[in-house]
């Protein structure tokens, strides 16, 4: 049996960015024995203080085979550790500084150039996530999951709410459960559960990490609004069938729009306009497994042992 490989996820505190790199450093977990180290730069404020402060956490910890980072505020001690333990190093999303510096990039379709990508480039649909691989377990749940206003779209409560109510009364006979983020509006869950008692409401705040790998694993069907392009890709990646809740849109032409908008055409996600009981949640062409494929390629690129 090999020796586990040693990777160390440098993380900035942000959720979604940790989701990022678990989901990566798990994958290469199911491909081989790993052991997984993380060192928190949270509260470190400059580039020099975060360098410092991994570079004395790192000395706690057994030199390792591979580093991992997501934001830009790991970006200068991923390349600084990279160099003192003389291993490779991979940034997930595009980052701040040239990509060259880095030994493996993952970068979203959606934040690349039409040009073809150099070889230490590699294209994601989507980001990455920790979601695990759907199993042979009946699918009977449904799921909703609400984002908030961001820099593409805006919030519509009352149609956000006409829209649930609508799907969790027309597809009854199954658990229906729901969760928000921290870009909802506050009150939100508990109109939702005044308006739908039949949906079971779980703040986030109130929900572990591992909540939602599970859940997901549980789910026939997710619904997800619109601008909450992370849990889209997550429920893509579970097996279920996807809907999209309606939010306004405030970026006709931005990068998020066209990567939902190919989503649409592609036939992995229904919006809630296009979609009717009787005919249901169209299935996707097929499971998006980024995280799985993405650490193949690591393995592979960068031989590691």
């Amino acid at each position: 049996m090999k020796e586990p490989l040693e990777i160390m996820i440098l993380s900035d505190g942000k959720p979604g960015h940790a989701n990022q790199s678990h989901g990566l450093a798990e994958a290469i977990g199911r491909i081989r024995p790993v052991s997984i180290t993380r060192v928190s730069l949270k509260e470190s404020r400059g580039a020099l203080q975060r360098i410092a402060r991994a570079w004395g956490e790192s000395a706690k910890e057994s030199p390792p085979d591979l580093l991992l980072g997501a934001g830009h505020a790991v970006h200068a001690a991923l390349l600084v550790l990279s160099r003192r333990f003389d291993v490779p190093c991979v940034v997930l999303m595009k980052p701040t500084l040239p990509d060259a510096l880095f030994d493996l990039c993952l970068i979203p379709e959606h934040d690349l150039g039409k040009g073809e990508a150099p070889d230490h480039v590699i294209p994601t649909v989507g980001a990455l996530n920790r979601v695990p691989p759907p199993d042979q377990r009946e699918r009977n749940g449904g799921l909703i999951l609400l984002g908030g206003p961001s820099g593409s779209h805006g919030w519509d409560g009352k149609a956000v709410t006409e829209a649930v109510t609508t799907i969790v009364g027309r597809c009854g006979g199954r658990p229906w459960r729901t969760t928000d983020s921290r870009r909802t509006p506050a009150g939100t869950l508990g109109k939702l559960a005044a308006e739908c008692p039949a949906l079971a409401c779980y703040p986030h705040v109130d929900t572990g990490r591992d909540w939602l790998p599970q859940r997901l694993a549980e789910a026939a069907e997710v619904w997800v609004t619109e601008d909450s392009v992370s849990m889209i890709y997550e429920a893509l990646s579970s097996g279920a069938r996807v809907g999209l809740l309606p939010v306004p849109l405030l970026k006709k032409a931005g990068r998020v729009a066209r990567g939902i908008d190919r989503l649409v055409e592609q036939g992995f996600a229904t919006r809630f306009a296009d979609w009717t009981p009787s005919s249901g949640l169209a299935a996707p062409p097929r499971v998006l497994r980024e995280a799985d494929r993405c650490a193949e390629i690591v393995l592979e690129s960068l031989r590691l042992p």
